[in-house]
Parts: C-alpha cells; sequence; structure tokens
C-alpha cells in the first residue's frame, strides 16, 4: 500500500462502497490535469483519480454522464463509479478525487492500428449528446501571430535548444490559424483524442481521460483521429477514414478549415510548454517536462502541407 496515505485510501473506498482496500501502487500516472493511482480492493481494481484543480460536482457529473452514456452504447471506457449517495466527486484532504474501473492500457502509440482508432470513433460520434453551450476558446481561438513572434524571439535570447526549430515552422502556425473558421457546436465530443487517451488493450482499444468533453464537430474530432494516428502516412488515413465511415461515422473532411480545432489544440499545448519552458519560476522538474512537450511541437508539427496530404489521401 502507497506509504503515509492508509487513510485516504479507507476514505475513498468507503465513500464509493469499494469494500476493504488491499493495497495501492505507490506511484500514480501522472498528468498535466491529475494523477491516477491502481487501488485494489474486496469489489475489484479501480482507478482512483485526484484532479489538480479543484473540480465541481456539476463538472464532475457532465463528463461522468457522457462516459457513461457512451459506454453504454458500445464504447469502450472505463465504468464510471459513483458514491453511495450517487455522487461522481468527492473532496478529500483538500483533493478532488473521482474513481474509474481498472483497465490494463498498453502504452500511448500513435501507431495503432487505424482500422481499430476509426472503428471507435464512429461509435463514439454515434452517440449524440447535444452540445451545452458554445466551444470552448481551447478548441477554437488562434495563439495569434503576435505571441508566436514573442516565443520565437524570447526562445531565440535565451539561446533555447529549440529556437531554430520554433522559428522554421512560425510561418505554418500562422497560416494554420489564419485559415481557422468558428466550429459550430455539433454535438458533446470528447475533444482530447490523442494516443494518450486512446489506448490499446492487447488487441481492442480503449478510450480514457473524458475530462475535457464539451462542445464540438465530429468532423472536426476525425481530423484531429486523423492527424494523431495517421500523420502523412496515406495508406493509415485511407484505412482510418474507410473504418469510420463503415462504422457508420458521421464526420467528413472537407477543406483546411476541419483541421481549426486541432490547430487551436496544437497551437495552445505548444504556447504552453514554451511558456513554461522560459519561466524563470519553473523548476527543474517542470523545464524537463516543458522541455519534452516542445520537442514533440517542433519536430513533427502541423503544418499546411501535412493537411494538404491527410485531405488528399482522405478523398
Amino acid at each position: 500500500m502507497a506509504s503515509g496515505r492508509t487513510d485516504l485510501w479507507d476514505l475513498v473506498a468507503d465513500a464509493y462502497d469499494l469494500g476493504r482496500v488491499v493495497g495501492v501502487d505507490d506511484r500514480p500516472a501522472v498528468g498535466l490535469q491529475g494523477q491516477v493511482w491502481r487501488m485494489t480492493t474486496l469489489t475489484g481494481v479501480w482507478a482512483v483519480k485526484e484532479t489538480f484543480a479543484r473540480l465541481t460536482e456539476n463538472e464532475a457529473r457532465s463528463c461522468g454522464e457522457f462516459q457513461t452514456t457512451a459506454r453504454l452504447a458500445g464504447v469502450a471506457a472505463p465504468r464510471v463509479q459513483r458514491t453511495r449517495d450517487g455522487r461522481h466527486s468527492i473532496r478529500i484532504a483538500g483533493r478532488s478525487i473521482r474513481v474509474q474501473g481498472w483497465v490494463d492500457l498498453d502504452d500511448p502509440d500513435p501507431g495503432l492500428d487505424p482500422q481499430l482508432v476509426g472503428a471507435a470513433l464512429a461509435r463514439l460520434h454515434q452517440v449524440v449528446v447535444p452540445a451545452a453551450g458554445p466551444p470552448h476558446p481551447w478548441y477554437t481561438e488562434p495563439v495569434g501571430a503576435a505571441t508566436w513572434d514573442e516565443l520565437v524571439d524570447a526562445s531565440q535570447t535565451a539561446d533555447a535548444p529549440f529556437a531554430d526549430r520554433l522559428a522554421a515552422i512560425r510561418d505554418d502556425l500562422v497560416a494554420l490559424e489564419l485559415a481557422m473558421t468558428p466550429m459550430e457546436p455539433v454535438q458533446t465530443c470528447h475533444l482530447d483524442l490523442w494516443a494518450d487517451n486512446v489506448r490499446g488493450t492487447g488487441g481492442g482499444i480503449c478510450i480514457i481521460d473524458w475530462d475535457n468533453c464539451g462542445p464540438g464537430d465530429p468532423s472536426r474530432e476525425l481530423a484531429l483521429a486523423l492527424f494523431e494516428f495517421a500523420r502523412t502516412d496515406p495508406a493509415r488515413v485511407a484505412a482510418l477514414q474507410a473504418a469510420y465511415r463503415d462504422e457508420g461515422g458521421p464526420g467528413r473532411l472537407r477543406s483546411r478549415a476541419d483541421f481549426a480545432m486541432v490547430a487551436a489544440q496544437i497551437g495552445h499545448i505548444g504556447a504552453r510548454h514554451l511558456r513554461r519552458w522560459m519561466d524563470p519560476a519553473s523548476t527543474d522538474v517542470e523545464r524537463s517536462k516543458a522541455q519534452h512537450g516542445i520537442e514533440e511541437f517542433v519536430s513533427d508539427p502541423l503544418t499546411p502541407r501535412v493537411v494538404a496530404t491527410i485531405l488528399d489521401a482522405a478523398d
């Protein structure tokens, strides 16, 4: 059992009616927004998630109910566990805690079978939950040419190891943002279908981390999946899209504007890593994590040429 936290795990198990705690892994899986422990109790194996930011019950309920609806419709996703009194989240020792069924997952892999990815995405998009409100700016708003220029200049001033590569893609980043159009909130979407959250399970696929779900457009989420899991490989693009269509997926790629959501996300993620790396207040650990994210951002970027390649292969 994780040392020094026995009382916390017992409180979690009691609140979520999980039975007596048998053990908890010492090392959680840590992400940008939270961390997850593997906890074994007399009733099974559970994923205990702590969200770093304060999480309201309404927020937890919204994503939990969408995840449950999708799972009941046949989408492979962990089972959401609710507390004895029906809540999706509780505060324990100042922490926002949720519990889901544990799923043994493979490591993140953008090379997952594109047919499995396409079919899973199609099943998800056939779960039509009305969009509540407008899309979040994270998925629609550009970083902006002025901000990219500031980040390029700051990285060059700091003699950052990625400065030249960032400067080289600056025009591509701005070109993608200039092609952005508003996203119509067609239905509730997952919105975070990167390889971290679409995982292999030893022959299948499971979709995890539904925390960012919200108003979106299936066509733009399809574009995200094609970029993440196919990139410039025409055969993978064609296989993913064919599986998506064969399974009844409603999204369709029509133009560069369909990549506006993925361009916005990548831009905001990249800019966040860049700011963190250049922040004098960042710790060595924070800077190291930022460096890793920046390397992904500048080494294999989304560019107008990549978009054109995907669109050509998807016809």
